[in-house]
């Protein structure tokens, strides 16, 4: 697995901005990083901005933050 496979990273509708938008809560807690008419554009800038996060950690020296974001599960008995 790549280091930046661990991260959680979601894109959802945001009716306000009328766009997609993608989150990594992990590495950029402040919000929403990138946003896109699509969700598969919106979800390929994430990975693209994750990765190059991750890489730039490496090359700085930094520690990459502990993965602690997990995605729920509900589960409807029907």
């Amino acid at each position: 697995m790549k280091p930046q496979d661990q991260y959680l990273k979601y894109v959802r509708w945001e009716e306000s901005d009328r766009l997609y938008v993608g989150y990594c809560p992990d590495l950029f807690p402040w919000g929403g990083v990138c946003h896109g008419i699509t969700e598969e554009e919106t979800y390929r800038d994430l990975c693209t901005l994750v990765q190059a996060e991750v890489e730039e950690r490496h090359r700085s020296g930094q520690e990459l933050p502990p993965v602690s974001t997990r995605p729920m599960r509900d589960a409807c008995l029907v």
